[in-house]
């Protein structure tokens, strides 16, 4: 595939894939819909060994919430920030590999994406470890009668 020329800078063929994708079919039926999302699930848990760290985090507040007997809003709450942070962690993968398939040569801008992707994990798991340190401290308190 030849090399485009958009102003002084050349587009190698992957970013030219990115501009001028294969048309997708028309419509995808729900059953194929679901069976992509799974599949993307599980290329960003393969591809992320971070992913996993912020999975068994999750595993580890769940089971200590059970243990705790928190109250419905307090595991909505919990529940909540976790679904974020593996949120974020999926989109970080997801600038992850796009950037991979522009190219894989160093590129400053593409340094900043995913610098900024990295920090909006680091947001989501520093904002979620707060409101679990709140939950999980007034209930203590709780159980230990600390206030009523």
């Amino acid at each position: 595939m030849p090399v485009v020329m958009f102003s002084a800078f050349p587009l190698p063929p992957s970013a030219l894939r990115l501009m001028f994708p294969e048309p997708l079919p028309s419509k995808r039926s729900w059953p194929r819909k679901f069976r992509d999302a799974f599949r993307g699930v599980r290329e960003g848990v393969q591809s992320q060994s971070s992913f996993i760290v912020h999975f068994a985090m999750a595993i580890a507040v769940v089971v200590v919430a059970a243990v705790m007997g928190l109250a419905r809003v307090e595991w909505c709450i919990l529940l909540t920030c976790i679904t974020l942070v593996l949120t974020a962690e999926m989109f970080n993968s997801a600038l992850e590999s796009m950037a991979r398939a522009i190219t894989g040569e160093s590129n400053p801008h593409l340094g900043n994406a995913l610098d900024i992707g990295s920090a909006a994990v680091l947001v989501a798991a520093v904002g979620a470890s707060s409101v679990g340190l709140v939950v999980f401290v007034h209930r203590l308190g709780e159980l230990a009668g600390w206030w009523n």
